[in-house]
């Protein structure tokens, strides 16, 4: 990508990993940029490809697909959150999880509370009125309804993408 032009190379992104070798984010190459020059990160070279030249003025940087911190971040304590409308909404990614409609969503609980199902992350899910109103104060198996996906608790979003990423190099390797 080295004869494409500037504005080509301002939109690319730039994988970043902490000192441990985590891959913690994504980032614009201009963020990229100002990390390497502040010596807060170096290049990382874990594919054959190469990056990208950048050419100012008074200097021409190269700017690689990884980089790793050279500083420790205080990242701030990352606390799973509450379980609630918003946040079970987010997780299901607004849609419902036996039908897949984004339509009039609700909550439900998987095992319903008047059988001693709990409030919690993996009994909860997001459900559309007529799914919700259709499994009723059953459970899936009375109600003859599947998940989709399995309910559970958010991850730290580092983690989450560190999952992605290694699953995406494994797909690139193959």
């Amino acid at each position: 990508m080295r004869g494409a032009n500037a504005m080509q190379v301002l939109e690319q992104s730039v994988v970043v990993f902490s000192q441990n070798y985590l891959p913690l984010c994504q980032i614009n190459i201009k963020r990229a940029i100002v990390l390497l020059l502040t010596d807060k990160a170096q290049p990382l070279g874990f594919t054959t490809e190469g990056g990208w030249q950048v050419h100012s003025p008074s200097l021409v940087i190269d700017v690689p697909k990884h980089i790793r911190l050279t500083v420790t971040s205080n990242e701030r304590m990352w606390k799973v959150p509450p379980v609630n409308r918003r946040e079970v909404l987010r997780r299901d990614h607004h849609t419902c999880q036996y039908c897949g409609s984004g339509k009039h969503l609700t909550l439900d609980h998987v095992m319903p509370r008047s059988r001693g199902g709990s409030h919690t992350w993996d009994n909860v899910v997001t459900a559309c009125e007529k799914c919700n109103s259709r499994k009723g104060d059953r459970t899936l198996f009375e109600a003859g309804m599947q998940l989709r996906t399995k309910p559970k608790a958010p991850i730290h979003p580092a983690i989450s993408f560190a999952e992605q990423f290694w699953i995406d190099m494994q797909g690139s390797l193959e």
